[in-house]
């Protein structure tokens, strides 16, 4: 749906993550992605059953893509009882498992794998990472021997063979290992800060210093690097600057719940706990953080490989696990989304996240009670966070229930005390809810006030310079903010049918054509703004077309109200009568 112009998805989530979101925007490095991926699943395979290879197959094929890796893993076993040495089929069993989590099955695909084809580097990578959690050192090198083929793979495998030679006992042949390790500009981000943890674990604590020192100067915004430097400073007794290391963070990345950890632990006197203390959670962080990197390159079923194992081999490391869930959300899959974040123990700091992005994923499943429910404990539980109130609030705004949201805004605004120009979209998302609530007066403080932290914010100059133009008031400054709302997004097809449709209201109808005509172009499957255009085309006289552009937005599933309009222009054409800004414009200039 389309409100004053700005586009509103039906129940939207908009902006649903500030504090919430940097948890994801803070993970781990950034690694070019291996592949792109499908789109975001509809729905899920329902239970069906097949009789034959080319049918499992088929249903397999179309349960993956719909990312339904369940169904599709079921399906792909099918077929292989038919066909049980088809690589093909193993493959995508393989990897179909290790995404549902079934290592079971997925190990034991992968071993069989390896026989009929020794050189399948990620079947080779997961049975290395099973003899490295059963400790056998040896066994797990000779499977990296087969694991490593490209920029990714052989950074990959060098680290996880350091750490197996840190499982070994041998300490200064792992660093050795990682020294050597030559290849993208991207490893040497890697490389200084696995070595401080290999020192680190092995007792050498000036030289995990001087590795995590050097780690951080060539990314101060990992959170995982500012973590190990930030320990090492507070161990040392050089708590100021791991305060200040922590602060630098925080102004990228507020509130951080990890963050905040530390910076709780080093004020009250505390060393905040090693990252990792052992081989096996050395390599879980290899591969978490270079799996947690492939998710935000969209490379997001590597990337739930490489999470998968690394949780496989460390399952209580929060990070990987949030990250894990991200996957899930960001395929489609709530269902399990829901399951992961719930698996995050309840004494970590990124539990309150956790629950929050589960009640989100409630709401997307339609229980929306269970969601408010959720996010009811989390405000209980944390009276001084204000994350929780935002999602509860952009839940209610979600559903349409405007007056309820505008409410939970003002409790979280309450909350922040002095607005700072990030808190923009708290007082934009009010005004919006006041806005559709017909409490205008507030609707119009709220959005000046958004305007007033964020000045060139698009969306705000759209909604408030839209919202003055519909009811007459300041056109030529509306008319002006809608216009470097346009120069700002200039392919937002939303945004431009707000210009268009200002033109519209203010009677400069051929400039009106001209901007709908574009924002056609660019959101040719929105029923309103096709309808917007119908109009335009019957004001200049181009009745025939207006028709067709109505009858098209009929087709479209537009919104109940919407519809009844369009049908009725359908019937009897567009009543000829003055706009009512049009009016306000021609009582001004006089």
């Amino acid at each position: 749906m389309i409100v004053n112009g700005f586009h509103v998805p039906r129940r939207t989530r908009n902006v649903r993550r500030s504090r919430v979101g940097a948890v994801f925007a803070a993970l781990a490095f950034l690694v070019p992605a291996l592949a792109s991926t499908p789109s975001r699943a509809e729905s899920k395979v329902d239970d069906i059953e097949v009789h034959s290879l080319a049918g499992s197959y088929l249903a397999g094929r179309i349960a993956g893509g719909m990312r339904d890796s369940a169904s599709a893993a079921r399906f792909f076993s099918l077929a292989l009882e038919a066909d049980p040495d088809n690589l093909a089929l193993l493959d995508r069993s393989f990897a179909l498992s290790l995404v549902d989590g079934d290592f079971e099955h997925a190990m034991a695909t992968a071993a069989h794998i390896v026989k009929l084809d020794p050189t399948h580097r990620v079947a080779q990578l997961a049975l290395a990472v099973e003899a490295l959690r059963g400790r056998q050192y040896a066994v797990a090198q000779r499977h990296l021997d087969q694991a490593g083929n490209g920029p990714l793979a052989e950074l990959t495998v060098a680290l996880l063979r350091a750490w197996s030679e840190a499982g070994l006992g041998d300490i200064e042949q792992a660093l050795d290992t990682i020294a050597s390790l030559s290849g993208p500009e991207w490893y040497e981000v890697f490389k200084p800060y696995h070595s401080g943890l290999v020192a680190s674990v092995g007792g050498d604590e000036n030289a995990s210093g001087a590795y995590f020192e050097e780690a951080y100067s060539a990314d101060t915004d990992a959170i995982r690097i500012t973590q190990a430097w930030s320990r090492h400073l507070a161990k040392v007794g050089r708590t100021e600057e791991a305060l200040e290391v922590l602060a630098k963070f925080e102004s990228v990345v507020p509130n951080h719940p990890l963050i905040e950890a530390a910076r709780a632990d080093i004020e009250a006197g505390r060393v905040p706990a090693p990252i990792v203390k052992t081989a096996q959670e050395g390599a879980a962080e290899v591969l978490y953080g270079i799996g947690s990197a492939l998710g935000s390159e969209n490379g997001e079923e590597y990337a739930a490989v490489y999470l998968r194992l690394g949780l496989y081999l460390a399952p209580l490391k929060p990070l990987a696990t949030l990250s894990l869930a991200d996957y899930y959300e960001k395929v489609g899959d709530s269902p399990k989304a829901i399951d992961v974040y719930a698996s995050i123990p309840e004494g970590s700091p990124l539990r309150a996240n956790a629950n929050i992005h589960r009640a989100l994923n409630l709401d997307d499943l339609d229980r929306t009670d269970e969601a408010i429910a959720v996010l009811d404990e989390v405000i209980v539980a944390y009276p001084e966070d204000v994350e929780a109130i935002i999602a509860l609030g952009n839940i209610l705004r979600g559903r349409e229930r405007f007056s309820e949201a505008a409410d939970v805004y003002t409790r979280a605004i309450d909350r922040i005390g002095a607005a700072e120009p990030r808190d923009w979209a708290l007082f934009y998302f009010r005004g919006m809810c006041y806005e559709r609530a017909k409490r205008w007066p507030l609707a119009e403080l709220d959005l000046q006030k958004a305007l007033e932290l964020n000045p060139e914010q698009p969306h705000v100059l759209n909604y408030l310079g839209y919202s003055w133009v519909d009811q007459g008031l300041y056109l030529d400054d509306a008319l002006d903010m809608i216009s470097r709302a346009v120069e700002l997004r200039p392919n937002d097809g939303y945004i431009v049918d707000s210009l268009g449709w200002a033109y519209y209201r203010l009677g400069q109808y051929e400039d009106a054509v001209r901007e709908l005509e574009r924002a056609v172009e660019l959101k040719p499957e929105d029923p309103i703004i096709n309808d917007h255009l119908g109009d335009a085309y019957w004001k200049v006289g181009r009745k025939r077309e207006a028709t067709f552009q109505w009858s098209h937005a009929r087709d479209l599933d537009p919104e109940p109200d919407d519809l009844a309009k369009i049908l009725e222009k359908l019937e009897s054409g567009l009543v000829d009568k003055p706009d009512r800004a049009a009016i306000e414009l021609r009582r001004n200039d006089g």
